[in-house]
């Protein structure tokens, strides 16, 4: 068992130490998890890498980072955090003849938010470069073009930015659907999705459309990707998943709103409850309309969030950048391994609430 080692991007992140595990006391509606990551490679190539993306490297009003340890089959396991996002992760290498295996685990605690939009703020203000960051374009997600000229006609007639988000985030529940034929969680290939008036997809779609529409109106926003860790208390059986989460990957999104601070949205689990619960749902059915007005504004924190990177460089891989993190990514001298394929890339990730 290695001690976590940081490649130390950033001065901040050179003072963390999240080895060994601590406990989050179980107050003021904190709960602790464990979150497991079993990595096999099964058809090896040459040399073998892997990233494992790790929890929220800093603090925040809804999830603490607790503690990673890892086992491998060799030493060459380091804990590395990007230098503009920060986004942590877990990377291994094999040379050629070894069996790739890793095991990741890592423990936070996590407790629901919600900001009340109704009435005046007092959030310390963020740093403007940091503000500054989330209004930029991303390969897959643009700020021009179709898209600004969508967001246009969406805010129009509103005036502060609460209204304008919130414009953003109607615009979504009500003429985006979930695809459930989409593969993993979508890609969030927002231009194509407009240009082709094909609405449909998953998280990571609706997510980066909600996301690119209010980068596109001077909002400040971004996605988190994470992955749901416990079942919804909330009366939401699509909302939740336990014990094996290994296809529980989901991504929600922020808002920046002046005095509010990061402000949590999810239109995209709105459009969840729609098609899946109780086996489909209309808009107006109370269930749904209860998520929609919930989701703007805050977040049942049975989810473990990862990071808010987009086109993420991994460290020393050979074929480029990730549009985001939220599965485990693999290369071998063949290339990029499809995170999706259990055939070559086998992966399981398991959750449990640590109550003790």
């Amino acid at each position: 068992m290695n001690r976590r080692e940081f490649l130390q991007s950033t001065a901040a992140l050179s003072a963390l130490t999240l080895f060994p595990y601590r406990r989050a006391r179980a107050q003021d509606g904190w709960r602790t998890f464990e979150v497991v990551t079993q990595i096999d490679v099964l058809q090896p190539e040459g040399a073998t890498r892997v990233w494992v993306p790790a929890p929220l490297t800093v603090e925040r009003a809804f999830q603490k980072p607790l503690g990673d340890h890892w086992d491998s089959s060799n030493d060459r396991v380091k804990f590395y955090a990007d230098q503009n996002y920060g986004a942590g992760m877990v990377w291994a290498e094999w040379p050629a003849g070894e069996t790739p295996t890793l095991k990741v685990t890592s423990r936070v605690a996590t407790r629901d938010i919600v900001v009340d939009l109704t009435r005046p703020g007092s959030a310390r203000p963020e740093d403007p470069s940091v503000l500054q960051k989330y209004l930029q374009p991303t390969e897959l997600a643009p700020t021009d073009g179709i898209v600004k000229q969508t967001s246009d006609g969406i805010v129009k007639g509103a005036h502060t930015p609460v209204e304008k988000a919130r414009a953003i985030y109607e615009w979504i529940v009500d003429n985006t659907h979930r695809n459930p034929e989409t593969r993993g969680c979508g890609v969030g290939d927002i231009r194509f999705m407009l240009e082709t008036k094909d609405l449909g997809g998953k998280c990571a779609d609706l997510s980066a459309l909600f996301v690119g529409l209010a980068r596109a109106a001077g909002i400040p926003a971004r996605d988190v990707y994470g992955i749901r860790v416990a079942d919804s208390k909330l009366g939401y059986k699509s909302l939740g998943k336990s014990g094996d989460i290994t296809k529980a990957q989901h991504c929600r999104a922020e808002v920046y709103l002046e005095g509010h601070g990061w402000v949590p949205m999810d239109p995209a689990d709105v459009r969840k409850v729609v098609l899946e619960e109780g086996g489909g749902k209309p808009l107006n059915d109370p269930m749904v309309v209860a998520a929609r007005q919930r989701l703007f504004g805050s977040w049942e924190m049975n989810w473990m969030a990862y990071n808010t990177a987009s086109d993420l460089a991994l460290p020393d891989a050979a074929r480029g950048s990730v549009p985001f993190l939220m599965y485990p990514q693999c290369e071998t001298s063949e290339g990029r391994v499809d995170s999706l394929d259990p055939e070559h890339f086998r992966y399981r990730i398991t959750s449990r609430e640590i109550t003790t």
